[in-house]
């Protein structure tokens, strides 16, 4: 076996990848589809307000991540939520939280760290539910925001070419593989590099792609793919890393600020300026064809990561691709 393989292998089985399949276990028990109300499977859902889009999102966390971080879980609470929006092409307008703990001053670091990130991203939290009589601390946080033009997992098309945006400028927090981009990082400068995302919607430069979640690049690759019902092959060394960034680990990594995007050819160089003018990394990271495969690429070998035909992913019966 190559080493190309026992990495697709590790990476197919590791639980932030495969945790991503009860996206589908949940859409079945609620009866809903990619195609229902709101576009599940999205970063966030969509609604028609006739001037453009209200988007809509939530995260919850893993108890073991708030109790052993409080301050960056109530961090996360807010940035996830945020990039979401900014993934959509859209901007945050305001978050309600979800919070239980035992007493009051349990939640008190959680808390902090929810309103430092609210003060950073100037997205205010007006309102939510609270329960200090719980057996333990957790959180959920809810985003609403508007875009006025959309980037969505949906209009990938064969032709076009996947760019990775990262923002480097950080370093690991936890064993969560969460690399946090944001700590130490003016206010201003993280509210800009945000603002790129609806920027490049508005002006028509990129129309598909996804938030790099906890699934880091190859699992939300391996989603954007199936909900726009195309293959994907990630060439991995075009993957630029931070400094001491081992590359598996990295493929799995939430990055705090970091986008994939399904851009036409001519646009590339557009596209991947913007972000270097922020002093973001971006780059052509593969290619987007007719299928309905991931295969990872090094050198001259390509190896199957994954067919959402044979073995769906996400498994909400996308809509038969408009581009077939």
């Amino acid at each position: 076996m190559t080493a190309l393989q026992t990495l697709a292998d590790s990476l197919r089985s590791h639980p932030t990848i495969q945790g991503k399949r009860a996206i589908g276990d949940a859409a079945r028990q609620l009866n809903i589809r990619a195609c229902s109300s709101g576009k599940p499977g999205d970063d966030t859902a969509v609604l028609e307000n006739g001037r453009g889009w209200d988007l809509l999102a939530g995260e919850g966390f893993i108890p073991r991540f708030v109790i052993d971080d409080p301050w960056f879980a109530g961090w996360c609470g807010v940035m996830v939520n945020v990039s979401d929006i900014a993934a959509m092409g859209g901007r945050p307008v305001a978050i309600v939280d979800q919070v239980w703990a035992p007493a009051a001053e349990c939640a008190e670091v959680l808390m902090s760290g929810m309103r430092d990130a609210s003060e950073c991203y100037q997205v205010p939290i007006v309102g939510g539910h609270t329960n200090y009589d719980a057996f333990e601390l957790n959180l959920a946080v809810s985003v609403f925001g508007r875009a006025t033009a959309l980037i969505t997992s949906f209009d990938a098309e064969p032709g076009d070419v996947l760019i990775a945006a990262v923002d480097h400028r950080g370093s690991y927090r936890n064993s969560f593989d969460n690399f946090f981009a944001a700590g130490g990082a003016p206010a201003e400068r993280l509210r800009g590099d945000l603002e790129l995302l609806p920027e490049l919607s508005e002006a028509g430069l990129v129309k598909a792609g996804k938030d790099i979640s906890q699934s880091g690049i190859v699992g939300t690759a391996l989603m954007l793919a199936e909900c726009s019902s195309v293959s994907i092959t990630i060439d991995l060394d075009a993957i630029e890393r931070p400094d001491g960034a081992l590359l598996e680990p990295w493929l799995r990594s939430f990055p705090s600020f970091g986008f994939i995007l399904a851009v036409k050819p001519d646009d590339v160089a557009a596209v991947v300026s913007r972000f270097h003018d922020r002093n973001l990394a971006a780059s052509a990271i593969g290619d987007i064809t007719e299928g309905s495969t991931l295969h990872l690429k090094s050198g001259d070998e390509t190896v199957l990561f994954w067919d959402y035909a044979s073995q769906p992913y996400l498994n909400l019966q996308s809509r038969v691709p408009t581009h077939a």
